[in-house]
């Protein structure tokens, strides 16, 4: 085997969330910074939280609202291209 290819490990990797919570695992990072941990994703709290790093939900309801605004047109019917 290759020697020295591996990256160090670091059997208390801190890991701080957004939230607050701070734990420590083993990772190839001595210190990690998450959005989302046990202590407040929604599967684990069981509480209905809209997670939006983006305003990917804004953007998305914004667009449902500007459809729903705008009448539909009435599409024009195809018209077939006669063979030569």
């Amino acid at each position: 085997m290759k020697q020295d290819i591996h990256p160090k490990y670091y059997d208390n990797a801190k890991v701080k969330c957004a939230c607050g919570n701070q734990f420590t695992v083993g990772s190839t990072k001595p210190e990690l910074n998450v959005e989302i941990c046990n202590n407040c994703h929604p599967f684990y709290t069981g509480k209905e939280k809209l997670i939006d790093t983006a305003g990917k939900v804004e953007k998305f309801k914004a667009r449902r609202a500007k459809a729903a605004k705008t009448p539909k047109t009435a599409k024009k019917p195809r018209v077939k291209k006669s063979k030569k």
